[in-house]
């Protein structure tokens, strides 16, 4: 008298060795190829040397208008957070009681910044900013936090050069070398 545990696990078993009887040569189909100019398009990594930046270019003063509409909602006003976090402010806090990691404060790299909101900004809507919005909201964001000034346009040769507050609070090279 078969139990319908029973029935499960002789199921179970005879679809096991179905799958393993299977000719080795066919291969499973998962998706379809991926083609050059696909992988290109995700294929947007911005190191921190800048390599591989896109052609464009931003001002903090323009990037306050693409802030306002695409960026605010998120982060509030001024990048003082809310709902999400805020972007603004705690440089020179991470030492203390009650550290705040902002893209001013934590961040080693400008170029880190560029590729996060490129990448990943707005929340509702990635990769939809242009590459010029993409570097005048960074710019509007660097501002913000007192590391470039208003007028200060934000390109491929530029923004690189951007050095941010906790530039030397992250390890660039491992092993670790010991520091003078």
């Amino acid at each position: 008298m078969f139990t319908s545990r029973r029935i499960v696990i002789a199921v179970g078993a005879a679809s096991l060795v179905a799958c393993a009887a299977q000719a080795p040569s066919r291969q499973p189909a998962f998706g379809a190829a991926v083609s050059a100019e696909e992988i290109a398009r995700w294929d947007i990594s911005i190191p921190p040397s800048g390599a591989g930046l896109p052609r464009g270019g931003g001002s903090a003063g323009q990037g306050l208008k693409v802030y306002e509409e695409k960026c605010q909602s998120c982060h509030g006003a001024k990048g003082a957070g809310k709902p999400a976090d805020p972007l603004a402010g705690g440089i020179g806090s991470l030492a203390g009681k009650t550290p705040q990691r902002t893209v001013g404060s934590y961040w080693p790299y400008a170029t880190t910044l560029f590729d996060y909101v490129r990448r990943a900004m707005p929340i509702t809507n990635p990769l939809s900013l242009t590459d010029d919005e993409v570097y005048a909201v960074s710019a509007y964001v660097l501002f913000l936090n007192g590391i470039v000034g208003e007028d200060a346009v934000l390109n491929a040769q530029t923004l690189p050069q951007v050095r941010m507050p906790n530039h030397d609070g992250f390890v660039s090279d491992w092993p670790p070398r010991a520091r003078n």
